[in-house]
């Protein structure tokens, strides 16, 4: 790894503090094959697939609240 892109112990516990602070964590599962399918789809949309799933949670949310 280059020097550049080496990211301090300091640099790292700053982010995971800010990240712990700022965001929830959720923990999905899914069935075996899911997770590359689901990759592939975000790739194909250019997006993480944090972001993908996360748009399906919230479009999902949105249309649900119409009812």
């Amino acid at each position: 790894m280059p020097e550049e892109a080496k990211v301090s112990k300091a640099q790292q516990k700053a982010v995971n503090k800010y990240v712990k602070n700022n965001y929830d964590r959720i923990n999905v599962t899914f069935p075996k094959g899911q997770k590359e399918i689901i990759a592939e789809a975000a790739q194909l949309a250019g997006e993480s697939v944090n972001g993908y799933i996360k748009k399906a949670v919230d479009e999902r949310i949105a249309r649900d609240s119409e009812k």
